[in-house]
């Protein structure tokens, strides 16, 4: 299951996500938060356990729409599913020393 709750960053909209970004349910939840913020979005993955290969496509399929993603916080399995499948160039991946740069919750998806 994947939990995308929507926070407020200085640098724009985070959506957070916890669980897993794999086929089925999970993607369609994910594509749906990101596109309804907009062009530039913050994917925070501190809280995914795993990726799959519908997950990176998903994750493709927003950064060809003209979504831009930045992955944030990716814990080991998701960052070597997205080099292993060589994406992680197509993305700008950031590991934060902190979370508390992003503040207040403005919704669940």
């Amino acid at each position: 299951m994947l939990t995308v709750t929507v926070k407020d960053s200085h640098d724009g909209v985070v959506l957070q996500c916890q669980g897993r970004i794999v086929r089925g349910h999970e993607t369609a939840i994910l594509c749906a938060a990101a596109r309804q913020m907009g062009r530039d979005v913050t994917l925070d993955l501190a809280g995914v356990d795993a990726i799959d290969a519908a997950g990176i496509g998903a994750l493709v399929s927003l950064q060809a729409s003209g979504v831009y993603l930045r992955l944030l916080n990716p814990k080991a399995p998701v960052r070597e599913a997205l080099s292993v499948t060589q994406v992680s160039s197509i993305f700008e991946i950031e590991q934060s020393e902190s979370s508390e740069e992003v503040e207040g919750v403005t919704a669940n998806v």
